[in-house]
């Protein structure tokens, strides 16, 4: 994951909700879909629909897991705010990626860093006490819900004179704020538990540890929850996110895994030192390690895919962090596993090996010569673990490698990258290092409202955090909604291209799966899902090969606040999918009178550019038979802002009477669900009316429709 990517989505969700473009000219005519339901694809597979997710900065913290106080753990000296500068409530950015800062109580010198015996870290905070004056530290900006109830917990060693006091205020006065008193320190640190009920809802609540008495005592570690948290991670979040039934998590990234120990992840959270992820320039907590991340993939019901550490990391780590997930309790690394409170095996079936190796933005970035070396050498050390894993290689087609400007930086004499060239990272696992892999990664980023310009890219020039070569476009809605796809499809001309060189890919079942994608720039809203449903319409019609996408990042399907959450409208439409268009069908494929038109660049040289969608303009539509074959699901998107009149063409079946769709579709293309807000997304459900085989499909809207079959083909 690049930054310059991250950078780019996050800032959509601050993009005002109003992004829109002008509609074409809309075409009402009817549209011809002709559907062949005797040539059935490879069935839907329940990873279709997956997510990514990386602990970038403090994405995973502000979004999944419940921990409230941030530097819990003491990574960064306590400073006195300069005289005359006021707290200000973060906002925006800050609010996602700064950490909260604690704040000393009391005169200077009272509280210094202790690195003498630190219960974490390189330090823990010391208070000298005074018995007519509290001392100590707290931390402003927290967010608190009425009559919800808080718990919490703190490490303490000190004085046995001194009286520690924990408090919670959200309001001025007595009756804003509730106080726990705690006594019995001693020269060891010792667990105390506290807890707290809101008495108000608060945007800027403050707690703070103080003291007073004789002697002095330090703070070991701390922690405030939520009572209702889910083994640490957020209820409302999970609740949510478990509803998409998304079928696996890519884990834990990203960039940041090319600098992640998973050995420093495990074990007692308290006890685990904070650190400076160098991959993102970001302070992790370390609360959130490798046994937590299994426990968020078994709330939510999905399989847990891991990347293992090919940046910094070795084979042997590797091999390692398979027998720690998957080992029996009677191995070393189960053992350690189980005393770690998890006896069973988390049995991970999911492996991939490094990420973005041909990036030179990775941390231990090498040659595709060296790269090819390692992938193979952990290959092997993974493989003695465990020999029952699949294994991914981290690939990049000539697509990626021309829009990110590899060749370009690594010296290649053309900027234009051909099929299976020196600088084609995905067939050069397929020339050298065969029999190491069952399948290949691959990762596409798309920029809303630009497109990419070969020669702009040449001379260097690039627009704010985007790669060289970008620029607006001029786009109607149509043009917009499908661009995303286009690099999907892109993806299948070029995989088809390496199976056609390559026989032995479809022998012996090698697949791809899209490891990260995301449409970046803008924001959640109607618009934008109409461009995910293409996206998903165009994986779908490659099942063949296609097994597996991971969605940039998970936590991109909700919009959360830190006490609420709700479903965008990128999660509706999942869940719309998962639901309605999942596992076990069977897609066929659909032919029509209306191409799109044609992509304006060719990226690939040999390869022939085609649009993405069904040969059914404007719409765009997917097909596929229930598992017994006995009903047809028809995906349609519709990005015009006419009703649009579809007559459908069957082969080997022909339509029962009746039927049901669900349509999602809102006010207009702005429309988004966000907290606190109305939703103005939904999805209903509708019976089929009218003619069989003649359906009409409303404007600005996503459908899917499930229609009786008879006679079907067998």
């Amino acid at each position: 994951m690049r930054s310059r990517i991250i950078v780019l989505l996050l800032l959509s969700a601050f993009i005002p909700p109003g992004l829109a473009a002008t509609h074409a000219a809309e075409i009402v005519r009817p549209v011809i879909a002709r559907i062949d339901v005797a040539r059935i694809a490879r069935p839907v597979s329940r990873y279709e629909y997956g997510m990514f997710i990386e602990n970038l900065g403090q994405l995973v913290y502000r979004s999944l897991w419940s921990q409230m106080l941030d530097d819990r753990k003491f990574y960064f000296a306590i400073h006195p705010r300069r005289a005359g500068a006021a707290a200000k409530p973060l906002t925006g950015f800050a609010r996602v990626f700064l950490l909260r800062k604690w704040r000393p109580v009391g005169p200077p010198g009272a509280l210094t860093m202790d690195p003498r015996r630190p219960f974490v870290g390189a330090h823990s905070p010391r208070i000298a006490l005074c018995a007519s004056q509290p001392r100590g530290i707290r931390q402003r900006d927290l967010a608190l819900v009425a009559g919800k109830r808080y718990t919490g917990y703190i490490y303490l060693r000190g004085s046995p004179g001194a009286h520690v006091s924990i408090a919670l205020r959200w309001g001025g006065g007595a009756s804003g704020e509730r106080t726990v008193r705690l006594t019995g320190l001693g020269a060891h640190y010792r667990r105390f538990a506290f807890e707290f009920t809101a008495g108000a809802s608060s945007k800027d609540a403050e707690f703070e540890i103080t003291g007073t008495g004789r002697g002095s005592f330090h703070i070991g570690t701390v922690s405030l929850m939520p009572a209702d948290n889910l083994d640490g991670f957020r209820r409302d979040t999970i609740e949510l996110l478990r509803q998409l039934h998304s079928g696996f998590w890519r884990v834990p990234g990203g960039n940041f895994v090319s600098d992640f120990n998973w050995y420093a992840s495990i074990g007692n959270r308290d006890r685990r030192a904070p650190y400076l992820d160098h991959a993102w320039n970001a302070v992790q907590s370390n609360d959130v390690g490798l046994d937590e991340f299994m426990t968020l993939c078994r709330l939510l019901g999905v399989a847990p895919y891991v990347t293992v550490n090919a940046g910094f990391g070795d084979a042997h780590s590797a091999a390692a962090e398979v027998k720690y997930l998957n080992g029996p309790v009677t191995t070393r690394l189960g053992a350690l596993r189980a005393r770690n409170g998890h006896p069973q095996p988390y049995g991970v079936k999911f492996w991939n090996i490094g990420n973005e190796p041909y990036g030179p933005w990775e941390l231990g970035h090498t040659s595709l010569q060296d790269f090819l070396w390692k992938n193979d050498e952990f290959a092997r050390a993974m493989r003695r673990a465990d020999p029952s894993i699949v294994l991914l290689a981290s690939g990049a087609m000539p697509d990626e490698m021309t829009i990110e400007g590899i060749a370009r930086k690594l010296g290649h004499k053309s900027d234009q990258i051909r099929l299976c060239s020196a600088a084609d990272w995905t067939c050069a696992y397929l020339k050298h290092s065969w029999g190491y892999f069952n399948g290949i990664t691959e990762h596409w980023y798309a920029r809303a409202g630009m497109r990419f310009d070969l020669q702009r890219a040449r001379a260097g020039l690039r627009i704010d955090h985007m790669e060289p070569g970008y620029v607006p476009a001029r786009e109607t809605v149509l043009q917009w909604v499908r661009a995303p796809s286009d690099r999907v499809r892109l993806k299948a001309e070029q995989w088809q291209a390496y199976e056609r060189r390559f026989p032995a890919m479809k022998r012996d079942g090698i697949f791809m799966s899209i490891d990260e994608y995301a449409d970046t720039g803008a924001p959640a809203n109607l618009k934008l899902a109409l461009a995910y449903a293409m996206v998903f319409n165009e994986m779908l019609r490659h099942t063949d090969f296609l097994r597996m996408a991971a969605f940039t990042m998970g936590v991109s399907t909700i919009d959360f606040t830190r006490t609420a959450a709700v479903l965008n409208t990128t999660g509706l439409l999942f869940k719309l999918y998962r639901d309605h268009f999942g596992p076990g069908l069977l897609p066929v494929p659909v032919g029509g009178d209306s191409p799109q038109p044609a992509p304006r660049e060719q990226l690939v040289p040999g390869i022939k550019p085609e649009s993405a969608g069904s040969p059914t303009y404007p719409l765009d539509v997917e097909a596929a038979l229930g598992p017994h074959r006995g009903h047809l699901v028809l995906a349609v998107v519709n990005a015009t802002g006419a009703t649009q009149p579809l007559r459908l063409r069957l082969r080997g079946a022909r339509l029962a009477a009746g039927g049901r769709y669900w349509e999602m579709t809102g006010p207009g293309l702005s429309a988004a669900n966000r907290v606190g807000h109305r939703p103005e997304v939904h999805v209903r459900e509708h019976a089929v009316d009218g003619a069989q085989g003649q359906l009409a499909v409303p404007p600005i809207s996503i459908e899917i429709y499930r229609l009786r079959l008879v006679r079907a083909a067998r």
